[in-house]
């Protein structure tokens, strides 16, 4: 017999009374009592009991007639219900949800058949909740298997990666979750290109797709500044957005790899905590002030699968450490890191372009190119510099690119130059290293540094 009562109310024995008449030379029996969508409540019966509805707990009764053999092999929650009872004890009383009822006729239907009528994603779901419920883990592993087999999509993905945690770690559950993960993480690598639908995701959605290390795009200050407009149409109140932002958001950001300027923001942004902005933005700053060999050491000793904020993305913008000063000269001292496959796959006429940095109230940026040799005969790597935004005021600057080159390891100066950059305009070397490219990039060269190139750019701004 199945008891169904309103979704509003909570399952507990209460809920319906037993005649005296009906308990008399009844044996005791076990109560099974937990929180909605964690556990079944049922309870065996010699006889059919006598219900009693009031208004508050209304109820609406079903007698549904079962093999316990089948049933209990099918089920756990099931098994250790009929185990405590006797032979004398003929009816099981299970209390459920009104939404429930649906799925559990299609469990019961599953345990006599290995089918189901639910076809559909929400009705599939609805059966393996209730499968979990009632700890039918073969129907828990068929509905699995099915979602598994359906096109995903990123409503059905949310759908899954929505479920109670309790029910995700479930071992045939697990490779739905990550087959949802998986297909968001491809969906969205390029948040910018579906930015509409990426900023409908739900908060789980957003957490898959913010922690991950493939995300393309131009720069962490981006995924800061669409984590905060995902925050803002989310979660509109400022308490509840301060909320999230403590709980989850700031976890998924990383703070290390954003600009000075952006992380000056922050503190200043209502949506954060000062306290909460004052941490991360200082731990940010001392991690830029720190040397490459060190800021590798503190990134080695912290990093793991749930803290990545010191692991760079696949910015479409590479980072830059950029010194300002005013005195004696206006001037700006910038490094610019580049992996040897970052420039392997430059190859054979690629561009790659720095993060901005400012200098005289413009917004300057670095480039490197593989250029191809005025007589075309050989490839080699060229830097550039350049200046950001259309209506920016002209620049007159001296400017200075150095590598580090091994044995030494010391920076070594390989270009220098003066130029009034306007906006659209690159000025630069076109062979910084002055190779050309095969050995630039051989094992033996004489430029990477632990498969890095370290290049420097020194630029002062000329005064009349």
């Amino acid at each position: 017999m199945i008891e169904i009562v309103p979704d509003s109310m909570e399952l507990r024995p209460e809920g319906c009374s037993v005649d005296d008449s009906s308990q008399k030379g009844k044996r005791k029996r076990e109560e099974i009592i937990t929180k909605r969508n964690e556990a079944a409540i049922g309870r065996l019966e010699k006889s059919p009991p006598n219900i009693v509805m009031t208004k508050s707990h209304p109820l609406c009764l079903r007698t549904v007639h079962i093999s316990s053999p089948i049933v209990a092999a099918k089920s756990n929650f099931f098994f250790k219900l009929f185990s405590n009872g006797t032979e004398e004890q003929r009816y099981v009383i299970a209390q459920i949800h009104e939404s429930e009822e649906a799925a559990l006729m299609d469990l019961l239907k599953f345990m006599y058949c290995n089918t189901l009528s639910a076809k559909t994603p929400t009705g599939l779901l609805d059966v393996l909740m209730v499968a979990d419920k009632f700890k039918a883990a073969s129907c828990m592993r068929y509905c699995s298997n099915e979602l598994q087999n359906q096109p995903m999509t990123t409503e059905t993905a949310l759908l899954y990666l929505d479920l109670p945690s309790k029910v995700l770690k479930v071992n045939v559950v697990r490779p739905l979750a990550d087959a949802a993960n998986v297909f968001l993480l491809v969906r969205f690598t390029d948040i910018t290109k579906f930015e509409k639908e990426a900023l409908s995701l739900s908060l789980s959605g957003i957490e898959v797709v913010l922690s991950s290390d493939l995300l393309e795009i131009a720069s962490e200050d981006a995924v800061y500044d669409f984590a905060l407009k995902w925050a803002r149409m989310h979660y509109p109140k400022l308490e509840e957005r301060r909320e999230v932002w403590t709980s989850h958001l700031c976890f998924l950001i990383r703070f290390p790899a954003m600009t000075c300027t952006k992380l000056k923001e922050i503190m200043t942004c209502n949506d954060f905590g000062r306290e909460l902005a004052s941490k991360f933005v200082l731990e940010a700053l001392f991690y830029k002030a720190e040397p490459p060999y060190q800021q590798g050491e503190i990134a080695a000793r912290v990093e793991n699968a749930f803290n990545k904020r010191y692991v760079e993305r696949a910015y479409k913008l590479r980072p830059v450490k950029a010194l300002e000063f005013e005195a004696p000269h206006q001037q700006s001292v910038v490094y610019l890191d580049l992996k040897s496959d970052e420039c392997n796959n430059l190859f054979p006429e690629g561009k790659l372009f720095s993060q901005g940095f400012h200098l005289g109230g413009q917004e300057l940026f670095l480039s490197a190119h593989c250029n191809i040799e005025q007589q075309g005969v050989y490839h080699c790597l060229g830097l550039f510099l350049g200046m950001q935004g259309e209506e920016s005021e002209p620049l007159a600057v001296d400017y200075e690119f150095s590598v580090r080159v091994r044995p030494d390891n010391e920076f070594v100066s390989m270009y220098k130059g003066s130029h009034t950059l306007s906006s659209g305009i690159v000025v630069g070397c076109h062979n910084l290293c002055g190779v050309t490219w095969t050995p630039f990039l051989s094992e033996d060269s004489l430029y990477f540094i632990d498969e890095i190139l370290h290049i420097r750019a020194d630029i002062t701004v000329i005064r009349e």
